[in-house]
């Protein structure tokens, strides 16, 4: 038996818990804290919650890591990457998977990425930057549609598609006048508004070598049909049928191959998990529509159903720079995550409310409930953020995966709890039965 690692994962939502999960599996680690978890994380097999350490005390979780002797770091969210947690971990010798503050630019500025993209020729749609709100409603207006982003990090809900000068004029106000996203809206990219569907393909790589993960569909907007505002994401399904196996050879090697060389070549090479938010065009074209530095939450969810590898010794290859060449193994199959939010999110959430039914799905085959959201006070499980739980199921193939989904879904309940009914239902289009043979 090799020797057993203590693992620290930073975050406190359902892709932490989805980690945390994926991580206790392996038999390499004896022990995982998380910070701050929530307590649905701490309900894990060998893990330990640090509710006080917040995931933005860089400091304090540099300091829990070395006075614990942890052998392992894996960051969840984008915030403390984007301010250069990595950098801090390495210059003390600690390992930690993700990408440096330079490297982290890929995310935490929508203008670095698109430029970026424009310098090493990987597809993306036509944009224009812009500091000047009036400049940006001109320009917006005279290429209607479009989408128009906020430059910085906003949880996933920055980037508002305009159809009309009256939304172009709400976008740059809520944006760039009100500042609803803080400094994240000095400037903006005004982009093309691509048509197709979209997909999610995730990479893991040590900044020469990349394994890629299964592709997943993410559905951003609140309510079904894709009508709404953004959000973090309200369900996401894996693999994605939109993804052939021809279509991922060309990702590699048209954008995630020259993402990564093209890093290096900047002097900010990338390791960690890359994330890229893809449009397949109406006529099979792959363009990005964004890169993300972590793990997709809630696309991690349905792949940790689906993972038969142990990933301990990938992420420990990312970090020494030695990723094993070998493919990640899956089970044949399909699953599907569905996201259980509280009334008014993504504005401000009603918290507090008391969960029921999660007893009876706990029984249920080839379900996992994933936490984000959830305190517990008094024995009973309480709502505390915006998207609460999310429920995954695994099935044979996407159909089966939806319907044992929201059998899950079904029995859960709290006051003002939304979810949305069609998660997955873009696959079905698809009209195929998904079978692996990865």
């Amino acid at each position: 038996m090799k020797e057993q690692k203590k693992v620290l994962v930073i975050g406190s939502g359902g892709r932490e818990d989805a980690l945390v999960a994926l991580i206790s599996r392996s038999p390499l680690v004896s022990q995982i804290y998380c910070a701050p978890g929530n307590d649905g994380i701490g309900q894990r097999p060998k893990t330990h919650c640090l509710p006080k350490l917040k995931a933005d005390d860089l400091w304090g979780l540099r300091d829990f890591a070395k006075r614990n002797k942890i052998d392992l770091t894996v960051v969840g969210p984008e915030a403390p990457l984007v301010a250069g947690i990595v950098d801090g971990f390495e210059a003390v010798g600690l390992k930690i998977v993700g990408p440096t503050k330079e490297a982290a630019q890929i995310e935490g500025s929508k203008v670095f990425a698109k430029e970026f993209m424009e310098r090493h020729k990987i597809p993306t749609a036509d944009f224009m930057v812009f500091d000047d709100p009036e400049k940006a409603r001109k320009y917006a207006t005279a290429n209607l549609p479009c989408v128009i982003k906020a430059d910085g990090l906003t949880g996933g809900k920055g980037a508002i598609p305009c159809k009309t000068e009256e939304e172009i004029a709400l976008a740059l106000k809520r944006i760039m006048i009100d500042k609803e996203f803080k400094e994240s809206g000095n400037r903006v990219v005004v982009e093309e508004f691509l048509t197709g569907e979209e997909a999610t393909f995730m990479v893991l790589t040590d900044g020469w070598t990349a394994i890629p993960l299964l592709s997943t569909q993410d559905h951003k907007p609140v309510f079904d049909g894709d009508q709404g505002p953004n959000t973090g994401g309200m369900g996401a399904y894996a693999p994605a049928p939109v993804i052939t196996k021809e279509l991922e050879k060309r990702i590699m090697a048209e954008i995630i191959e020259p993402t990564l060389d093209g890093m290096k070549a900047e002097g900010r090479p990338y390791k960690g998990c890359l994330y890229a938010g893809l449009m397949i065009t109406l006529d099979g074209q792959p363009k990005v529509l964004e890169f993300n530095c972590r793990f997709g939450d809630p696309e991690l969810q349905p792949l940790v159903l689906l993972m038969e590898s142990d990933i301990v010794p990938i992420l420990l290859g990312i970090t020494e720079g030695r990723l094993p060449v070998e493919r990640i193994k899956w089970v044949e199959g399909a699953a599907v995550c569905v996201v259980m939010t509280s009334k008014g999110y993504p504005g401000t959430p009603e918290i507090g409310k008391e969960i029921k039914g999660l007893a009876g799905v706990a029984k249920l085959e080839d379900v996992e409930v994933f936490h984000a959201g959830t305190k517990k006070e008094n024995g009973k499980i309480l709502t505390a953020g915006g998207r609460v739980i999310g429920p995954t199921a695994m099935g044979k193939d996407i159909p089966e995966a939806i319907q044992r989904v929201y059998e899950a879904v079904t029995k859960i309940s709290w006051s003002g709890e939304h979810h949305r009914p069609d998660i997955g239902k873009k696959a079905l289009k698809h009209g195929i039965q998904l079978k692996m043979g990865l």
